[in-house]
């Protein structure tokens, strides 16, 4: 079994903070809408669904990761060497880039609860993506394991 060498890898979990509101918000809703049918089970009702986005906002923070050589932004990858060299996006210049600025071709690996990140461009001729948005708490650090692959 070939060795895997792992230059980078992040996980885009939601914040703290985006786990706190959806609790303050979410518990007190759901007792709200179920006190009437059973106050014995609204607030383990609550808790329950709480538990659930929890677990589904969790499964569904992507990875991103630069291993063997590739680039890997959830399920799709692409060779670095296919890659030109990436430009960092701060809060203001990634609004843009996935906003007014944005081709409907790039391939995107953004998570709106992180607010900085990398545009990427794609120099494989037969890839219909220009470029790769990803996000990311280390914006430096994955452009680093990108250049230094």
């Amino acid at each position: 079994m070939a060795e895997t060498t792992t230059r980078y890898r992040e996980r885009l979990w939601p914040s703290t903070v985006m786990f706190i509101i959806t609790a303050v918000f979410l518990i007190p809703a759901v007792t709200l809408v179920l006190t009437p049918i059973d106050a014995a089970i609204a607030l383990p009702g609550a808790i329950t669904v709480y538990a659930i986005v929890f677990a589904i906002l969790a499964a569904l923070s992507p990875t991103v990761r630069v291993e063997n050589g590739e680039l890997l932004g959830g399920r799709a990858h692409i060779p670095l060497e296919m890659l030109g060299e990436p430009e960092h996006l701060g809060r203001d210049e990634l609004r843009r880039a996935i906003g007014i600025e944005l081709d409907a071709r790039a391939h995107l690996v953004v998570r709106g609860w992180i607010r900085e990140g990398l545009r990427i461009p794609n120099l494989d001729d037969r890839d219909p993506a220009p470029y790769w948005i990803i996000t990311s708490r280390r914006p430096q650090a994955l452009a680093s394991a990108i250049r230094n692959g």
